[in-house]
């Protein structure tokens, strides 16, 4: 059986991510041969679960809207406890443009796992904050994760997110520049309504007063500070 990698995302922000990538485009992958390792695995620290494919017939629009009709969705579901499920996204046609890194990791046992590079998760994310269709609501984390990597120096992978954007068809025929990005990105936050983004992030940070300062001024002005690499200059 020919062997598929996969690279698992990591977050530098606020939430846990359960999306992996394939290295490279791969119409025949399928992550039911990996079922029976993983159930192995869970049994060892006292877990019985439950794996199955989810048929994205019945999607919501929400979901539809961003995800690609080449992303296969798993559940994994406990059956020693109560309710939990986990869901497993994996892009086998993934856009290119990106470089990996290994984490070693010591719980819940050790292990190493192959992560995108901050660059490219940022490139990720401000693709996910300018073109995520969800009408009046917003996602909280992705002003969160932007303003975290502002704040942390990470370097945009700009020739990423122009490969993401290309690969979603996110801009028709254009094609994306340092310009029209700017541009995009402050349209984006003029429009957008502040107090929503606070109220989904609110729930989930120690200390709320710390988006206090959060307005369309202050995400303006982190978008004037945000740092190019890879053909962004």
């Amino acid at each position: 059986m020919k062997e598929s990698r996969s690279v698992r995302a990591h977050c530098g922000g606020l939430y846990a991510c359960t999306s992996r990538s394939l290295l490279e485009s791969d119409a025949d992958f399928k992550l039911e041969a990996y079922f029976e390792p993983i159930k192995i695995e869970f049994n060892a620290l006292g877990r019985v679960v439950e794996i199955s494919k989810k048929d994205k017939k019945n999607q919501t629009n929400i979901e539809s809207a961003f995800l690609k009709d080449d992303t296969a969705i798993y559940n994994v579901q406990f059956i020693t406890e109560r309710n939990i499920k986990i869901k497993i996204e994996v892009d086998i046609n993934p856009p290119m443009g990106f470089t990996t890194e290994h984490k070693f990791l010591l719980l819940p046992l050790s292990f190493m796992a192959r992560c995108y590079t901050l660059p490219d998760l940022y490139a990720g994310k401000m693709h996910a904050l300018l073109f995520r269709s969800w009408k009046n609501r917003v996602k909280g984390r992705d002003w969160y994760d932007f303003e975290w990597h502002v704040r942390n120096n990470t370097a945009l992978n700009f020739e990423h997110l122009r490969q993401r954007t290309s690969q979603f068809g996110s801009l028709g025929q254009e094609e994306l520049t340092r310009e029209n990005f700017k541009r995009l990105l402050k349209d984006k936050i003029s429009v957008t309504n502040m107090e929503m983004v606070k109220a989904d992030v609110r729930p989930f940070i120690k200390n709320p007063g710390e988006m206090d300062i959060w307005s369309k001024e202050y995400f303006t002005h982190l978008a004037d500070l945000i740092q190019f690499g890879k053909s962004g200059e």
